[in-house]
């Protein structure tokens, strides 16, 4: 049996969680910056990268994800530390596998990604893209990946390529799109029919990640359900983007009495626009409901919007173990050794 039929063997059977986020996960506790957002935490801090994947894990996660989003030759020639890419890819992948290794069943993924310099019109960029692919996949072959991610593409040919490569390797592809406000892809194509074509060309599982929160991400999940007849996958971010605003890069934060310097609230004054837990865990029973069976959720995500989508799914896990008690909440709580005189407090407090 192929990966290819093994992995959707796997999705056949019930929902397969991947927890994603790293960049602003890792940007909030200090391990890397935002804008450049380039993954050097797998050589600087291996502790912290380690330490988020066991939380994700324990909060129902299925793939750990090796941590090189970004971590391509163009981004790492940006902040001249190309020696550093091959270093870099495979330290995140050898801690994603023992992170995994830890608990039997658990898939590592290999992640490429968005190079951020393809063009539609010059085959000398869309070659040197390749070679990063090609360099990236090799690698995560080396170091004993499961699968390969390929993820947030608003390019319908660049998506189209990642694939090509990831194929090649022999490993299941999943492939995920992250479309701009404009609402097709950014070469004009449109996205249902990006997803069909990638399909067409072999992944195991389409879809959507990033860039978009629940509530503009539904609409075209479903559009690509009804047109595939492969697994789909859903990995939103936890933001409230809305029709108006459908990407976090333009979301509008009115009410900030101090705005970010760069004048816009992507991304580092986003936090007042996350969406609550209870959000998350709708949209990951709404996805369930079209038998959308690969779920996570994007940038922004922490452990406990992971809970959220495992415990949508049915699952108990490890983290399910500190799901609110509020009954035994000093002020909002109801057992009987809590004071009516404090309890009364909650309407005024």
């Amino acid at each position: 049996m192929t990966t290819s039929q093994e992995f959707t063997r796997r999705l056949d059977a019930g929902p397969v969680i991947c927890a994603e986020g790293f960049l602003f996960e890792l940007e909030r506790r200090g391990y890397l910056s935002a804008g450049e957002f380039v993954p050097e935490v797998a050589l600087e801090h291996p502790e912290a990268l380690r330490g988020l994947h066991v939380d994700f894990q324990r909060a129902g996660s299925d793939i750990v994800e090796a941590f090189t989003y970004n971590g391509h030759r163009e981004k790492m020639r940006v902040i001249g530390k190309e020696d550093l890419l091959e270093p870099l890819n495979r330290a995140a992948l050898q801690i994603a596998r023992q992170v995994a290794d830890e608990r039997p069943g658990d898939l590592v993924a290999g992640n490429i990604s968005n190079t951020n310099i393809w063009d539609p019109a010059d085959p000398a960029a869309q070659a040197e893209v390749r070679g990063m692919f090609e360099e990236m996949v090799g690698w995560a072959v080396d170091e004993g990946a499961d699968i390969i991610v390929a993820e947030t593409f608003y390019y319908a040919g660049e998506a189209l390529a990642a694939l090509e490569i990831a194929k090649a390797s022999g490993l299941a592809v999943v492939t995920t799109l992250a479309p701009m406000a404009t609402e097709r892809m950014s070469d004009d194509v449109g996205i249902v029919e990006t997803a069909q074509r990638l399909e067409q060309a072999g992944a195991d599982v389409v879809g959507l990640n990033c860039f978009r929160g629940p509530q503009t991400t539904m609409p075209w999940l479903r559009r690509i359900r009804e047109a595939v007849s492969c697994h789909v996958g859903a990995l939103p971010v936890p933001y409230r983007t809305t029709e108006e605003e459908p990407t976090f890069f333009n979301l509008s934060d009115e009410s900030a009495a101090v705005p970010a310097p760069h004048g816009r609230t992507f991304p580092t004054a986003l936090d007042p626009l996350f969406t609550n837990r209870y959000e998350i865990r709708s949209f990951a029973e709404e996805a369930l409901a079209l038998d959308v069976q690969y779920l996570g959720v994007c940038c922004g995500a922490a452990p406990i919007h992971i809970r959220e989508v495992a415990e949508a799914a049915g699952r108990t896990t490890p983290a399910s173990r500190y799901g609110e008690r509020m009954q035994n909440h000093f002020m909002y709580g109801s057992h009987e050794r809590l004071p009516e005189h404090i309890a009364g407090l909650g309407e005024t407090a």
